[in-house]
């Protein structure tokens, strides 16, 4: 284990990194994860298909497949950005279709009495849905959301292929590839790292399910 104690700052560069994307593409899964679930319950049919078509396309599509179409095939048609925003947006068209369906769930498991009551006091159907339905399907989906998200920060080993440098994958690639060092120390460091995301994540979220079920 010592490569990993003396190639510290290296792996404390790559935790952050691959950090900073997990948050990034976190936060914007989960609102476009939300803005997918209102198509695909709203009254209006060109919406609904519209997230029907995108949820039925992008789930299934390997992750490999969106990243490669984000990170290589936008730039052919004049949209070129770092590969590190390409990642995070290749993370995010993915992952939100997950976040989509969970939510969506959530949503159909509320009683119709709820949006009924919702219309008889005025409220159109964006109103009643953002003040009324999702507030109480966010509280009743927070178990699989935390599974979609911790498979979210688990994925997003796969964008070091995509040339992001820096973050973990990359890290145990230069420490076995470039400089040498034998494999398992090298990934048990990397491992570690992503065990430093994931466990914490998990517990929070766990901390996060009591509370709201305390709340209901």
């Amino acid at each position: 284990m010592h490569v990993v104690v003396d190639h510290f700052d290296l792996y404390w560069h790559g935790f952050a990194k691959t950090l900073g994307i997990c948050l990034w593409a976190g936060t914007g899964a989960l609102v476009l994860g939300t803005l997918l679930a209102a198509f695909r319950v709203s009254p209006v049919p060109p919406l609904r298909w519209t997230g029907t078509t995108y949820v039925t396309l992008v789930r299934n599509c390997p992750l490999t497949v969106v990243l490669f179409f984000v990170a290589f095939g936008l730039p052919e048609v004049g949209i070129r950005q770092s590969y590190y925003r390409f990642a995070v947006a290749g993370l995010i068209v993915y992952t939100a279709a997950f976040v989509c369906e969970a939510v969506r769930s959530g949503i159909n498991a509320i009683p119709n009495g709820q949006a009924e009551a919702a219309r008889a006091i005025g409220l159109r159907f964006g109103q009643s849905l953002r003040f009324v339905v999702l507030p109480q399907a966010l509280r009743s989906v927070v178990p699989p959301l935390g599974s979609v998200i911790i498979a979210m920060v688990k994925n997003s080993a796969i964008v070091g292929a995509f040339g992001v440098g820096g973050e973990l994958y990359n890290v145990g690639q230069t420490l076995t590839g470039a400089q040498g060092f034998a494999a398992l120390p090298v990934l048990t460091g990397v491992v570690l790292g992503y065990l430093a995301i994931t466990i914490p994540a998990g517990l929070s979220l766990q901390l996060l399910e009591r509370k709201v079920a305390l709340s209901r």
